[in-house]
């Protein structure tokens, strides 16, 4: 069963609150994070890309990238931008994107759950981003990025959030410039906590890794090296708990993410079209965009034209939670052996796009040159995601995209 627990937070005051409240440090790049900071003395990403406040020269995992994260934390900390709650506590968190609203609770999950795997994962982890992630958390001591956990959702949950976010008063409120708006709910009433504590540890058999795998690893652990450091170890320490908000699976939105591959591996367009058509019914849709409506079907967009593909029922049998994906029938049907891509982690002629992006980015990587081709999948459900980590494999790299994103900033855990 899961393991949370409440966490003396660090939170900015509600009037600095969407100044410091940044976009998670792997969805941008240190030139993309300069330009979002700038005019934002106090934007977080100040402490998650703390590059942003050293000269370009300065390498991304220079020992300086961590100390000024570290620095740059503790003067946010001394000028009363981030101030600590003086008792542990549970927050709600709530994101409205259009017509798409979450209710996460902010707390420390258990890196023992993370080890016992009571906490699934349904991707690997790659070393150095890992080694990045546990260098900036030991040096700053603090666990800046929450990792965003689904559950199997729960009546007697669903009922204490909305009812405490219906009658208590947000402490943080504001819409970001993206619109996304993000509400901040300070939970200190002992009963409440106790009672989604014991919800947790009762019912809840398992949480999932929706986003954040790198910092559950990384987070995880740097908690079990200090313990095992700690001759006085007691397993209640701080350090044994990671930062995560944990959503309901009845509310996380996954959305598409699609591949642009740079060339058609020595194919002619009609002789690509006449390989697919070996697996696929292909019809031409023009420059009517083909964004797919259900498993199964796919948008090729090609030389300024739009194909609707749809896999014969004879290729879609496997009923094995991964090969089934429709990214991974993807790979086994037109990846790998029309278009001669064996692995997408390594293989440098296929890009990945964010469904957020929208379908006129995937024309415009084809229309510039820079791309032969690009091809619109249909989400991965979240009931996908969780058949796939319960049964202990993975999925293929860049199979899911979570909106709205959690905002870095909000809450802070420092561990020790």
């Amino acid at each position: 069963m899961a393991k949370i627990k409440p966490i003396k937070g660090f939170r900015p005051t509600e009037e600095l609150s969407k100044e410091v409240a940044s976009r998670p440090y792997d969805v941008l790049n240190s030139a993309e994070a300069r330009e979002e900071a700038k005019g934002k003395t106090y934007s977080f990403l100040r402490i998650v890309k703390s590059e942003i406040d050293l000269p370009e020269s300065v390498g991304l995992y220079d020992e300086q990238v961590y100390q000024k994260a570290k620095n740059n934390f503790s003067e946010f900390v001394d000028k009363g931008v981030l101030v600590q709650d003086e008792k542990a506590c549970l927050y709600f968190y709530r994101l409205v994107m259009g017509e798409v609203k979450q209710t996460g609770i902010v707390c420390g999950s258990s890196i023992e759950d993370y080890f016992a795997d009571v906490v699934k994962k349904h991707e690997y982890t790659r070393p150095k981003k890992e080694a990045d992630r546990i260098k900036h958390i030991e040096t700053s001591q603090i666990h800046a990025g929450p990792v965003f956990l689904a559950y199997k959702h729960h009546k007697k949950i669903d009922q204490i959030v909305g009812e405490y976010t219906m009658h208590q008063p947000p402490t943080q409120d504001f819409e970001a410039e993206d619109g996304i708006r993000h509400t901040i709910w300070k939970v200190d009433n002992e009963a409440v906590i106790t009672d989604i504590v014991d919800i947790f540890e009762k019912d809840v058999e398992a949480t999932y890794i929706a986003d954040g795998h790198h910092r559950a690893a990384s987070t995880s652990k740097v908690g079990r090296m200090l313990g095992q450091n700690n001759e006085a170890h007691t397993g209640t320490e701080d350090y044994n708990y990671f930062l995560s908000v944990l959503f309901p699976d009845n509310q996380v939105k996954i959305i598409d993410y699609n591949r642009v591959v740079k060339d058609l591996n020595g194919h002619t367009k009609e002789d690509f079209l006449q390989a697919l058509s070996e697996k696929f019914e292909v019809e031409n849709k023009g420059q009517s965009i083909c964004k797919p409506e259900k498993v199964g079907d796919f948008g090729l967009y090609i030389d300024k034209e739009w194909y609707a593909l749809t896999l014969k029922d004879a290729h879609r049998q496997s009923t094995d939670p991964v090969d089934s994906l429709d990214i991974s029938l993807l790979q086994t049907h037109v990846l790998d052996p029309i278009l001669g891509i064996k692995d997408q982690r390594t293989d440098e002629r296929i890009d990945f796009v964010g469904g957020i992006r929208g379908m006129k980015e995937l024309e415009r990587r084809v229309n510039n040159g820079e791309m032969a081709l690009a091809i619109a999948i249909y989400p991965v459900s979240i009931q996908q995601l969780f058949d796939v980590a319960d049964s202990g494999r993975v999925m293929p790299p860049k199979s899911t995209w979570f909106e709205p994103k959690l905002r870095s900033g909000l809450v802070v855990y420092k561990y020790v």
